[in-house]
């Protein structure tokens, strides 16, 4: 027989996830794990056998409770499931599905929903990073419909405003975990940071390229992606990662000049292939580098002043507004706090099904 489960699928970003709550899936990691790979239908590249849509933005999923943190309504962890591997990563945050955690939350009766606007104060599990999100509500839901535009999601839909409390050093324990602003790697300067999302960033003309590359053109780059993965690899010691080959992260990150009068233009690898857009948290590193003196970003970035700052990071399909809080000195500059704008919208209220075999511990063959 077939086990049922009871999930949503939401659009969260520029992201795409199953969405559970916690008591609706196994409390041993490991089943949780089986569970999570036969609701994608991994590993296999298609995941035509499951939910997932065979790419690493649309195989993602998002575990919710109540908060066990007093001054927190909600508890998160996010989950990277593999496509072609068998492997569910929750080392890493996400926050374009942080976004769709509200709007999941409310559905689920897990905050009050009689008010017209409403904070869900967010903790991630996978470290720690608490954030406020601010969503409108109508007749007791999260408002789908509105006015916001984000680069990457077609149409407008309801504002999402997202604030970031502790970002800085969230997964590798440090903003810049080397202490340094750059670090030769593979005879390259790159930039190790993490403001919620460990990156690695380079300048493209450090490596013989523009920078304004299409998404198809280096994907296609096999030269490009080798020499960026012995990059990586080599940078996950030096980010307290230690080994990072089958791990999600660190993200690489090419960065140019502005072309489209932003501030920094990205090409953003998730870690191995070009991301469409950019992720949350990614930009907020980068955003963050920017105003860090002697960085590989901000040697390319037209960086705005003062200490309230819109960053906007340009990426393949568009450009990312980041609100940044700068204090300190010119010359040793804090970044206090970053903020954002998403949208969510709930697609598919359902039971997603899976073979019982996996509770009795049996694994499906590769295909």
């Amino acid at each position: 027989m077939q086990h049922g489960i009871p999930c949503m699928l939401i659009r969260g970003g520029t992201s795409k996830g199953i969405y559970f709550l916690a008591s609706d899936l196994p409390s041993d990691a490991s089943l949780r794990e089986r569970v999570l790979l036969a609701v994608m239908g991994s590993p296999d590249k298609r995941q035509i056998d499951g939910l997932g849509g065979a790419h690493p933005l649309t195989s993602k999923a998002a575990i919710i409770s109540r908060s066990t943190a007093p001054d927190c309504d909600i508890d998160f962890l996010f989950a990277q499931i593999g496509i072609e591997a068998a492997k569910v990563d929750t080392t890493p945050n996400c926050g374009n599905i942080l976004a769709g955690v509200g709007p999941f939350a409310l559905a689920r009766g897990l905050v009050d929903a009689n008010v017209s606007r409403t904070v869900v104060r967010v903790r991630t599990l996978n470290t720690g990073t608490i954030a406020d999100l601010s969503l409108e509500i109508e007749q007791g839901e999260a408002k789908a419909e509105g006015v916001a535009r984000i680069d990457g999601v077609p149409g407008t839909s309801a504002p999402i405003a997202i604030s970031f409390l502790d970002t800085e050093g969230s997964v590798c324990g440090a903003l810049l975990p080397t202490g340094n602003p750059v670090d030769i790697i593979e005879g390259i300067p790159c930039t190790l940071i993490d403001n919620g999302m460990p990156v690695i960033i380079l300048r493209a003309s450090d490596i013989d390229r523009t920078g304004y590359e299409s998404v198809e053109e280096l994907n296609k780059d096999g030269e490009l992606k080798a020499r960026l993965e012995r990059i990586r690899l080599a940078a996950g010691p030096l980010m307290n990662l230690g080994d990072v080959g089958n791990k999600a992260v660190p993200k690489i990150a090419l960065v140019a000049p502005p072309l489209n009068g932003g501030t920094i233009s990205s090409r953003s690898f998730i870690p191995h292939e070009c991301h469409a857009a950019i992720g949350v948290f990614a930009a907020v590193s980068i955003a963050t580098a920017a105003a860090l003196p002697g960085t590989t970003a901000a040697s390319v970035a037209l960086m705005p002043h003062g200490r309230e700052r819109i960053v906007s990071v340009e990426h393949p399909t568009g450009e990312f507004s980041i609100s940044l809080i700068v204090d300190g000195t010119a010359e040793k500059p804090m970044v206090e706090k970053a903020g954002l704008l998403r949208t969510a919208r709930i697609l598919m209220d359902g039971i997603a099904f899976v073979p019982g075999s996996i509770f009795a511990g049996e694994v499906k063959e590769e295909r």
